[in-house]
């Protein structure tokens, strides 16, 4: 296809996109949730055609040796479609922002001014391997009265071309325009070289893939970009740290799924329990398959599994079953390392001291900050959003996962009794 058909065809989806945005911003709460868990019922029903969908796409992966986290994130199963099912039966359960009042105030003139959500408008993603975003991206923008435009990765077009075609039959089952979701199955870059130019279409961009793809993206794009480019998630076991509790989230955070964004990639550990704990971790992480990369003082107690640390192993996300690991003195040099190595997108602690942890949570910078809990919550299912669109570690205009309420924005709403300007 040549470079101005491409053009063509990414801009007259851009135009059918801001058409239907239109009518979504205006459509009922009741119609947006009969789409919803309409799609639900679909991606129950039609289980096998969807897996026989991604089946090609598997083996055409296989082929090309695509790497074990993409071929992760790129498989279906029966479990991750019914939770696709569940996120859209979660999604339609939640509250309509559009039109709510966030807050309103009367001013001595008696003007009354408040704040109302309203939709973004056309929100486009470019996303890899990861046929579930589809559905995410698309249920989450269709409840916050949105239109979306999708162009999903190459390896996962049978997947992603299925997934369209139901979401396009819930749509118009509920009365909805089947435009509000345009997909774009042009796996060429200048695909997506051209969406990046759509500004007068586009409201928002979100590329949601390798710290690459964000990079190109965001170098490219002429509308606001929402992105995390990736993530270097840290744990600090504090002084006060219950070691016991600390070992089991720390495995958690790095064994349970090492090639995702809020994996742990970091262990940080206080000096004082360093010889006690650092032996658990040996043992336990080890056990597992997890390769340390320790700095001087830590790498006498990981054992066999431990190599020293490169300077490059602090800020790097491994996306494998290896963790870098540092003693440090205190709280102090803790928040020093993250804020030298993090990328704002999770921070944990580990503690029983409820001034440490305080701190910990106002001073380290990152989307999403805990205490005794695994890096893995950062996740908007796991936070209650029902989904996620991505995570944004950018901090205007949402900071974190985002959800139906991060994909609207407010506008001033003025009601007058006639009142004029002096």
């Amino acid at each position: 296809m040549e470079e101005m058909t491409i053009s063509e065809a990414v801009l007259r989806a851009g135009k059918k996109a801001k058409e239907a945005s239109r009518r979504m911003a205006a459509a009922s709460p009741e119609a947006k949730n009969r789409a919803l868990l309409r799609l639900a019922e679909m991606l129950e029903e039609r289980e096998a055609e969807l897996l026989e969908a991604n089946g090609r796409d598997l083996e055409a992966a296989r082929l090309a040796d695509l790497d074990g986290p993409r071929m992760d994130r790129l498989r279906l199963t029966p479990a991750v479609l019914a939770d696709m099912a569940g996120a859209c039966r979660h999604v339609a359960n939640l509250s309509d922002p559009v039109g709510a009042m966030d807050t309103q105030w009367q001013r001595p003139n008696g003007l009354l001014v408040g704040r109302m959500r309203v939709p973004l408008g056309v929100v486009a993603m470019v996303y890899e391997a990861r046929p579930n975003v589809t559905v995410d991206a698309s249920i989450l923008c269709l409840k916050a009265g949105n239109a979306v435009i999708l162009r999903g990765g190459s390896e996962a077009l049978h997947s992603n071309v299925a997934l369209a075609g139901l979401l396009h039959e819930a749509l118009e089952e509920a009365g909805l325009p089947a435009e509000a979701v345009q997909f774009i199955d042009i796996t060429s870059h200048e695909a997506v070289s051209a969406l990046c130019r759509l500004d007068a279409y586009v409201d928002v961009l979100i590329p949601r893939g390798g710290e690459s793809l964000v990079r190109a993206v965001t170098s490219q794009a002429t509308m606001p970009v929402l992105k995390h480019y990736k993530g270097v998630c840290h744990a600090f076991i504090d002084e006060d740290a219950d070691l016991t509790q600390a070992v089991e989230i720390v495995y958690n955070g790095k064994v349970q799924r090492p090639g995702v964004c809020n994996a742990l990639e970091c262990l940080l550990v206080h000096r004082a329990v360093a010889g006690a704990f650092l032996p658990l971790v040996a043992e336990r992480l080890g056990g597992a398959g997890v390769q340390f990369r320790a700095d001087a003082e830590a790498l006498p107690f990981l054992g066999e599994s431990a190599v020293p640390a490169s300077p490059d192993d602090f800020g790097m996300e491994f996306h494998d079953l290896i963790l870098a690991v540092r003693v440090v003195d205190d709280m102090e040099q803790a928040l020093a390392h993250i804020a030298a190595y993090g990328s704002n997108h999770t921070e944990i602690i580990c503690t029983t001291n409820h001034l440490h942890a305080m701190r910990f949570l106002r001073e380290a910078d990152a989307s999403m900050v805990a205490v005794n809990a695994s890096t893995r919550f950062n996740d908007g299912g796991q936070l209650g959003l029902g989904a996620e669109i991505g995570i944004s570690t950018s901090k205007l205009h949402a900071y974190g996962p985002m959800g139906v309420q991060e994909l609207t924005t407010t506008k001033f709403v003025v009601f007058g009794r006639g009142q004029v300007r002096k």
